[in-house]
């Protein structure tokens, strides 16, 4: 990251944002409020239950509890900041803060990408071995599973981010809502072409080899349901991984839709709309769909409803 330290003319950088109307940014502070209390207070009450009941100490609810620490950790990295800002004529973000804002969004949202592989191969499991599956899925592997994942995660972005070369001369208005390693990019004078294959090829390693994973995951699993000669067992099969594709088909539609495409000159009003869908609608419908669709998780909420009563 010599090139961006070099760039002592910035200290700040400037964010667009959405609207400069006020009528605007008072509807989009309501919005959004409304958005990251749901998911702080529903990916939390997620890994609260997972932590306090039995029930859940299952290899699929650990995941679930990593998956909603991740989103709980990504709303709060830019929520506050834009509710901030959605007070302010002229949104300022000092330059340190705005590097380490992009560097722990790229971090935690490689995380989730690779978890939600993980995930998918726990699912596999679970249905295509079943008699398997505690042997397999034990503690030991999970725990490795998710260091190995962390680590990854730390390794694919961090160690990549500082070693970009791209030197930041004067222009200092970011046509984003937050600090987004393209936005930013596109304020280089120096050639960022080297960067953008860089990010391509993480891109690669990152969203599109995990979810071709995930889909051939869930082929194999078709197959299998489709041997299931019962109904209902057909039925309970399904609904153990309803949840999961639904967060896949979410996550990865925006994301891939967000890094996997030739990039414009300027940061469009798309762009920050998709970007939106990924970094906060996501996270929101997470612990929704876990909540609705899932038995365990309502059952376990009960319980806990049930026990403070009885305090």
């Amino acid at each position: 990251m010599e090139d961006w330290d070099n760039a002592t003319t910035l200290t700040e950088f400037v964010l667009v944002g959405f609207s400069r109307q006020p009528h605007v940014r008072a509807t989009l502070f309501v919005l959004f409020l409304v958005m990251y209390t749901i998911t702080v207070a529903g990916n939390g009450l997620i890994v609260l239950l997972i932590a306090v009941d039995s029930h859940l100490h299952t290899p699929m609810y650990f995941f679930l509890s990593n998956l909603s620490f991740i989103d709980v950790c990504y709303v709060t990295t830019s929520v506050p900041q834009m509710l901030a800002h959605c007070f302010t004529d002229k949104a300022i973000i000092p330059r340190a803060r705005c590097f380490a804002q992009m560097s722990i969004g790229l971090f935690l949202g490689v995380a989730e990408c690779l978890l939600l592989a993980v995930m998918a191969y726990d699912r596999f499991v679970a249905i295509c071995s079943p008699l398997h599956y505690s042997l397999i899925m034990s503690q030991k592997v999970c725990i490795v599973l998710a260091i190995s994942l962390w680590l990854s995660s730390f390794l694919l972005t961090i160690v990549p981010f500082f070693s970009m070369q791209a030197r930041l001369c004067g222009r200092n208005v970011v046509n984003h809502f937050t600090c987004e390693v393209q936005a930013v990019l596109k304020l280089a004078c120096s050639d960022t072409q080297a960067n953008g294959l860089s990010m391509l090829i993480t891109s690669v390693f990152t969203l599109l080899l995990p979810f071709a994973f995930i889909l051939l995951t869930y082929g194999r699993i078709g197959l299998a349901v489709l041997r299931i000669r019962s109904a209902e067992g057909r039925g309970k099969a399904l609904s153990t991984c309803g949840s999961h594709l639904a967060v896949v088909g979410i996550f990865y539609g925006t994301a891939l839709a967000g890094y996997l495409k030739p990039q414009a000159k300027t940061f469009t009003d798309q762009e920050k709309i998709v970007a939106v869908f990924y970094g906060v609608v996501t996270p929101m419908f997470n612990p929704l769909i876990y909540s609705l669709r899932n038995r365990d998780v309502k059952g376990a909420l009960w319980r806990l409803v049930g026990r403070k009563v009885e305090k």
